[in-house]
């Protein structure tokens, strides 16, 4: 399955509030923190679209991820994809492209998880570790040119 990345715009922010409150639903309501006004409305209150960027399949909106730079790093954040592509590698090629272009910059990036989330798999097998949990959030970090561990058949784990 092909995919591309894109420059968000401000029109994309209500079609990825909804792919947020899709995605996370099932982890905030094991965690029991599911609101849905309030998991919409941190995005639409974080939302650069500067910082955005859009995913394709096909021409169509699959998903995004945002980078933001700060103090000498890169925080990987809103990395959601519609959970009808997930599995088929596209998460983990979107990663893969992103943790190249940090790697050329030298730059470590860090990210947020929440516990239990099928997603920090993913994360650890790009070169992802443990910096410190909470009870709700597992913070993780990745060193410029972290091993990436490669799934039987040479692929990268498939996002989740």
């Amino acid at each position: 399955m092909g995919w591309a990345l894109r420059s968000a715009g401000a029109a994309d922010r209500e079609t990825i509030v909804e792919l947020r409150a899709v995605v996370m639903r099932p982890d905030l309501e094991r965690l029991g923190r599911f609101d849905p006004h309030r998991v919409r409305q941190r995005f639409r209150d974080a939302f650069r679209p500067e910082q955005t960027s859009v995913i394709e399949s096909d021409g169509a909106f699959v998903g995004c991820v945002a980078l933001r730079p700060a103090d000498s790093a890169y925080w990987l954040e809103h990395f959601f994809l519609d959970p009808r592509v997930q599995g088929r590698g596209i998460g983990s090629a979107v990663l893969g492209t992103l943790l190249g272009r940090t790697d050329a910059e030298g730059a470590t990036v860090r990210l947020n998880v929440l516990q239990g989330s099928d997603a920090r798999r993913l994360y650890e097998r790009h070169g992802f570790t443990v910096e410190s949990e909470d009870p709700v959030d597992v913070f993780m970090v990745r060193v410029p040119g972290a091993r990436t561990v490669r799934r039987p058949g040479g692929v990268p784990g498939a996002a989740g």
